[in-house]
């Protein structure tokens, strides 16, 4: 039995084969957009996955502001953030941070953020996303191909 077919390879920085993806959001729920989007991001649908590594795809999500969610989770969700001072808790809604400037980008950050790695190297892959919330982005020099969220799992 030759055992040296059996070598598991792990990936690093240089064999990482990164690629640029474009995803449409339109009339995608939010949560399941989010949790395919850290999976690109993480490299999870790739052969080599190394849990440590930044082997993931970069992102550019587009037309986030026609993202969706079911039920009343647009006014009944809340987010909390904390100021520091006391009596500083915070509470968002979904439709609240919609409403604000570059909202459509900051509910998604905040979702995937919270699919992902807890330590640097998840705040390294949220770094390659790209949130825009009209059809226009500014990577057509890195050629990125469309992809179908639909048919990821």
């Amino acid at each position: 039995m030759d055992t040296l077919s059996y070598k598991t390879i792990s990936a690093n920085k240089e064999t990482a084969q990164k690629e640029w993806v474009i995803v449409d959001a339109t009339d995608q729920v939010l949560g399941r957009l989010g949790s395919k989007v850290a999976k690109l991001l993480r490299g999870k649908y790739k052969p080599n996955f190394t849990p440590h590594v930044d082997c993931g795809d970069n992102v550019i999500i587009i037309n986030a502001d026609k993202v969706r969610l079911t039920g009343k989770k647009m006014t009944d969700r809340v987010y909390l953030t904390y100021t520091g001072y006391p009596g500083g808790q915070r509470e968002h809604t979904p439709a609240s941070i919609l409403a604000k400037k570059d909202g459509a980008e900051k509910l998604l950050r905040r979702v995937v953020k919270g699919m992902l790695p807890k330590n640097r190297l998840g705040a390294k892959l949220l770094g390659n996303m790209y949130v825009y919330e009209g059809t226009e982005h500014k990577h057509e020099a890195q050629s990125p191909k469309a992809i179908d969220i639909n048919i990821l799992k």
